[in-house]
């Protein structure tokens, strides 16, 4: 049926129109006595172009309905397009100041860790046992929890 999209919307109602009237001429032609014989022709060829304009009508509408539905979607989804532009800055936002937290939270505890190794750096033997501080401990696990 695209092909018939090229086509103006007047011929659709002129095969309509010319069915119906090939129909009533094909009744009338039976009062003329030299015609008649081809009344039942035209009548024939008439209901035929008729049911032709009225498909051809049919599919005309429904094409105009499934137009006014594409219509309705593409405002829709330019609707949801902005919405979506919306939030995917809202979500860029987050996602910066969450990196800076994480960035100034890591630092943080970097800046701790080597502030405390000074402390326990003499107590460590090249073949002895070694003891884990508390405060390894602490930065190990301040480390892993999630930033506020």
């Amino acid at each position: 049926m695209w092909i018939l999209s090229f086509l103006p919307d007047w011929i659709f109602h002129a095969v309509a129109i010319a069915g119906f009237l090939a129909v009533l001429l094909g009744t009338f032609l039976k009062a003329i006595p030299i015609i008649n014989r081809y009344a039942l022709l035209l009548k024939v060829a008439g209901y035929f172009i008729l049911a032709l304009g009225i498909f051809l009508e049919g599919s005309m509408f429904t094409e105009r309905i499934w137009q006014a539905r594409v219509k309705e979607v593409e405002a829709k989804l330019a609707i949801a397009e902005q919405q979506s532009k919306e939030q995917n800055v809202k979500i860029v936002n987050k996602i910066v100041t969450k990196t800076k937290v994480i960035k100034t939270k890591g630092k943080d505890i970097v800046k701790y860790v080597d502030r405390e190794v000074v402390k326990y750096d003499t107590k460590f033997a090249p073949g002895g046992d070694c003891e884990i501080p508390k405060e390894f401990i602490k930065a190990l696990n301040d480390a892993s929890e999630a930033p506020k």
